[in-house]
């Protein structure tokens, strides 16, 4: 199975980081779960919502820098989806560098065969291009993502889609673990598919 990832919210948990860098620069009567809502619909969203300016915006970049690996952990069980897999890949609107710093500090860089980062100028979801660009290089099985922006694009290509931690109509499949990605139909699913 070949399986496309989304990084932010998928593989690590990276918005309880995101989410103090932004009540840091908002101020701490600004409520943290709404913040941490908003940037799960995605980053500019949350920029609009609260009217972020161009200097905000920049200490908030700052900020972003100058986080660690270890202040963005991966989610439980990922790993054993890692080493079951054929191939996986990455589709993320972070740089990469900032990827390979973290990948590399979990060893999971390993794991990885390919990925589309935003320094590589394809537009940004759900725009389909990156998903294209993978599928055709790895011929992609399934895309797992946290937020249906992550879905969408590979609905458009007619590749499976799993949720994780979210609900959409979307998605062919959702999980609040990855504990449960061995015991749902997901599996045979895919391979039936393959098949056909």
């Amino acid at each position: 199975m070949n399986i496309l990832w989304d990084f932010d919210g998928t593989l690590f948990d990276t918005y309880p980081a995101y989410t103090k860098i932004l009540t840091q620069v908002l101020g701490n009567e600004v409520d943290n779960q709404e913040i941490y809502e908003k940037l799960k619909i995605s980053y500019s969203h949350a920029i609009d919502f609260y009217n972020i300016s161009s200097n905000q915006e920049e200490e908030i970049k700052n900020l972003k820098k100058k986080l660690s690996p270890k202040d963005v952990k991966p989610f439980d069980h990922v790993e054993e989806i890692l080493k079951f897999a054929n191939k996986s890949v990455i589709m993320t609107h972070k740089h990469r560098s900032g990827v390979l710093a973290i990948l590399k500090y979990y060893g999971w860089d390993k794991y990885f065969v390919d990925m589309v980062t935003i320094d590589d100028g394809f537009p940004r979801k759900p725009n389909p291009s990156a998903y294209i660009h993978l599928h055709t290089k790895h011929r992609i099985d399934l895309v797992i993502g946290d937020r249906e922006l992550d879905l969408l694009p590979a609905k458009e290509l007619g590749i499976s889609t799993c949720i994780f931690q979210g609900q959409s109509d979307v998605a062919d499949y959702h999980l609040e673990n990855y504990s449960e990605f061995f015991s749902t139909e997901l599996i045979s699913d895919c391979q039936n598919r393959l098949m056909n």
